[in-house]
């Protein structure tokens, strides 16, 4: 097979022999119940390729579609329409500003339709080239990745609301050409609240957590084992699950990041691809300033998955809307989303990041401590796991301690924890009741108790009070309890003991 890593048109890939996933069937479904319509995903989905599919479509190529659900379902000569596309990934703003970028795409779009922009401003170039584009049919409005000209400017906020304010502007202008716009469709990562940008779309259907998307983008467990069958057969496919399924906007089916899954396909390798294009040192900051370290089970209502505001980022949002979390779950009567890592791939690449950046930065990359850390674990060398411990905490400059003692302490417990669950089975805990860490060998299950300024046999007494290892009574596996006390003062775990149970 060859796969489409990267390529984003819809021509190329049907007229190149790549392999395409039939997306025609959700594409209509959607252009067949509305006229406007807003969808965010996370980058490396495939919007930029629906948006390539749709002006086919509309463009009358329906030699590109034969073979797939839409060929005969698709009125090819009544729905030909012409079509806009403005795509700002390939607009040079950052050197020309905005508002010259986009003037200049839109005489460049009039230019290719024969014809040129006679008035002088933004908005009325655009209400111009749509004018004029609509002589004899009504146009189809395409915009990709409407919100990167703010999300590229994230740390310069008075940039970022400059440009908001000049897209606010430039959209306003589709108000009053309603009779001339056939269909809307727009996409990006973030979900800005209609008042900011889009205020004067009224009827704009906000397809985020909308059924009708629910797997128009990404790769359904079905569509892997259907197209992908004889590649897939040579792996474990609930591994390959594990590690690249999961992201869900509120229905029960999940879906595969394609982009991540055609690299894994080509390579053979269970790598982090998809973090890999773009390192979100900027959320990774924010979430460190907010003090989000343990960002999974969280419940949140339907205003935090779609509010993005640029003054005031919300850390959850963004993850959320970004991809580093998907709803997990979602109770009606309460009206509240869970929302959780994916899968594997993005928890364990979000997770190191923080944990670099929660160590300043030390020369040593902390998955190698993680990975000495496990195989302490399966050779039973308890002294060796909390040498390393204390060989992490004392990387980190006393500055970042002081009157972040026990912040910084149990962050770093929890993400080193959390990342060794990569390798060997562990799980992190902070709620009342539970241990901070139970951890998994071939031959052990350790539950992990650290204290603060305490004791190691207070540590030691909680588990035993609370009863956290009573689950594992039956099990054929040797049950270790590890009490630990951690010292403000020195900034070490000064003292452990462990007892099997």
């Amino acid at each position: 097979m060859k796969y489409p890593i990267g390529i984003q048109d819809f021509r190329e890939i049907r007229t190149g022999g790549y392999v395409y996933v039939d997306k025609t069937l959700h594409i209509h479904r959607v252009l067949d119940n509305g006229k406007y319509f807003f969808l965010s995903r996370p980058r490396r989905f495939g919007k930029s390729l629906m948006l390539s599919t749709m002006n086919e479509l509309y463009c009358g190529a329906k030699e590109l579609f034969e073979g797939l659900w839409i060929y005969d379902q698709w009125d090819w000569e009544a729905n030909k329409r012409p079509v806009v596309w403005l795509k700002f990934a390939k607009m040079d703003y950052k050197k020309k500003g905005l508002d010259k970028a986009l003037i200049d795409e839109l005489q460049k779009i009039a230019k290719e339709n024969g014809f040129s922009l006679e008035t002088d401003t933004l908005k009325d170039n655009f209400g111009e080239l749509i004018l004029k584009m609509a002589d004899r049919q009504k146009v189809v409005l395409l915009v990709d990745e409407y919100d990167k000209p703010i999300i590229d400017f994230l740390d310069d906020v008075p940039q970022a609301e400059a440009n908001r304010d000049i897209l606010k502007s430039f959209y306003s202008i589709l108000k009053d050409s309603d009779a001339l716009l056939e269909t809307i469709f727009i996409t990006g990562v973030s979900a800005f609240s209609k008042v900011s940008i889009f205020s004067d779309l009224n009827h704009l259907t906000n397809l985020m957590i909308d059924p009708l998307a629910y797997t128009l983008l990404g790769i359904t467990q079905l569509e892997l084992e259907t197209v992908f069958a004889e590649p897939l057969a040579q792996y474990d496919k609930e591994q390959v699950k594990r590690w690249y399924n999961g992201y869900s906007w509120g229905g029960d089916e999940r879906v595969y990041n394609p982009f991540s899954l055609f690299r894994f396909l080509s390579s053979g390798q269970l790598q982090n691809f998809w973090f890999e294009t773009g390192t979100p040192t900027f959320l990774v900051r924010e979430m460190k300033k907010h003090r989000y370290y343990n960002v999974q089970r969280i419940r949140v209502t339907e205003n935090k998955l779609t509010a993005f505001d640029v003054a005031q980022l919300n850390p959850i949002t963004v993850l959320f809307q970004t991809g580093y979390l998907t709803i997990v779950e979602y109770v009606p009567e309460d009206r509240l989303y869970t929302l959780d890592y994916p899968n594997m791939e993005v928890r364990q690449s979000l997770e190191q990041n923080l944990l670099t950046d929660y160590l300043n930065f030390p020369l040593e990359d902390p998955q190698v401590r993680v990975v000495n850390l496990r195989d302490a674990l399966r050779h039973q060398d308890l002294n060796e796991v909390f040498e390393i411990l204390n060989a992490t905490l004392a990387g980190i400059p006393y500055d970042l301690w002081h009157k972040e003692d026990e912040h910084f302490f149990h962050a770093l417990i929890h993400l080193t924890f959390s990342l060794l669950g990569t390798y060997i089975r562990s799980e992190v805990h902070t709620a009342r009741g539970r241990c901070d860490a139970l951890v998994e060998t071939a031959d052990h299950i350790y539950a992990f108790e650290f204290t603060l300024d305490k004791s190691a046999a207070e540590a030691l007494q909680q588990i035993h009070d609370k009863g956290y290892l009573k689950p594992y009574a039956d099990s054929e596996k040797k049950i270790v309890a590890v009490g630990a006390n951690f010292s403000s003062a020195t900034k070490q775990i000064e003292e452990w003991l462990t007892e099997g149970v």
